[in-house]
C-alpha cells in the first residue's frame, strides 16, 4: 500500500493510526527515489558520520523490528546492534544497495501491517520498556510514526544536500 497523503479512508482510531504510519513510511521511501547508490552512502553532516540515506532507511527497518518483534511479541533480539556498537544498523547499511534496503523495509512493513490488523490496540507488549511498564500496541504505532517522521526530516535534509531535491 502506497499512500500519497495522510487522510485516512475511515475515521476509526486504528485506521487513523495505521494511515499515519504508512504515510510516514511511504514518505521515507519517496525521499529515496532516484538516489544513486553512491549518494545513498554519503555522510554529509560532519557531526553525524553515520547519517546516510542508506543508514536511515536501515535504522527505520530495524527500529520497527525491535518494537514489533522484540518488545510487542517478546521475541529474542536478533538485531544487528551490539553493546559495543549500538548504532551498527546505520554503520552496516552502506554495505547494501539502497534498493535492497528499501525492498526489505517495504516487505517488513507489509508483515507488520498484518500483525497490527490481528491485534487489539489495547494489547500490551510482552516485554517491558526501560521504566518497567508494558506499552500497548497503540503506543507502539504512535512511537513509530514519531520516529519515522523525525527521520524523514533527516532524509529531507540529506536529499537536498545531495542533489538539491526538495519535497513535502
Amino acid at each position: 500500500m502506497t499512500r500519497s497523503d495522510d487522510t485516512p479512508p475511515a475515521w476509526d482510531e486504528r485506521t487513523q493510526l495505521t494511515t499515519f504510519l504508512d504515510y510516514t513510511r511511504d514518505t521515507a521511501r519517496a525521499k529515496c527515489d532516484g538516489v544513486s547508490a553512491e549518494n545513498a552512502r554519503k555522510a554529509l553532516l560532519p557531526g553525524s558520520p553515520l547519517m546516510t540515506m542508506s543508514g536511515l532507511i536501515n535504522h527505520l527497518r530495524w527500529v520497527e523490528y525491535y518494537w514489533f518483534q522484540v518488545v510487542f511479541l517478546g521475541e529474542e533480539d536478533r538485531g544487528p546492534w551490539t553493546d559495543e556498537d549500538p548504532d551498527r544498523e546505520m554503520r552496516i547499511a552502506v554495505e547494501f544497495p539502497l534498493t535492497q534496503l528499501l525492498d526489505e523495509y517495504a516487505e517488513q512493513s507489509a508483515r507488520y501491517r498484518e500483525l497490527v490488523a490481528g491485534n487489539s490496540l489495547d494489547q500490551q507488549a510482552r516485554r517491558a520498556v526501560r521504566d518497567g511498564r508494558h506499552v500497548d500496541l497503540r503506543w507502539i504505532l504512535l512511537h513509530l510514526t514519531e520516529e519515522t517522521a523525525r527521520h524523514n526530516g533527516h532524509l529531507d535534509i540529506l536529499r537536498e544536500m545531495l542533489d538539491g531535491t526538495t519535497g513535502d
